[in-house]
């Protein structure tokens, strides 16, 4: 089982994301990032590659798609918040971009 970020690991871990477009969401513990893609087939296919990894990390995000866009969210609700597989998917799917 996961564990809650704590104030030690949050900084090396979500730093590089916050970097990259990732952000806090309000009132949540809880980070969303909005991604852009030329077409609908494009981000579709991008969501299909999140999901094996998403599925094999057992760890699934909150997130929807409209035409080229795809909105995400990642918390772990097990820990009622962030947590490093959060973090470890956010990567993955900045890298799959």
């Amino acid at each position: 089982m996961s564990e809650r970020l704590s104030e030690e690991t949050r900084g090396p871990l979500l730093g590089p994301l916050f970097a990259n477009g990732w952000a806090m969401v309000d009132g949540r513990d809880a980070i969303a990032k909005t991604f852009a893609f030329d077409n609908f087939v494009e981000a579709m296919g991008w969501m299909m590659r999140v999901a094996i990894w998403a599925e094999k990390w057992n760890h699934h995000p909150e997130w929807s798609n409209v035409y080229g866009k795809v909105a995400v969210v990642l918390t772990t609700h097990d820990v009622d918040g962030l947590s490093a597989l959060d973090a470890k998917l956010a990567r993955k799917m900045d890298s799959l971009c």
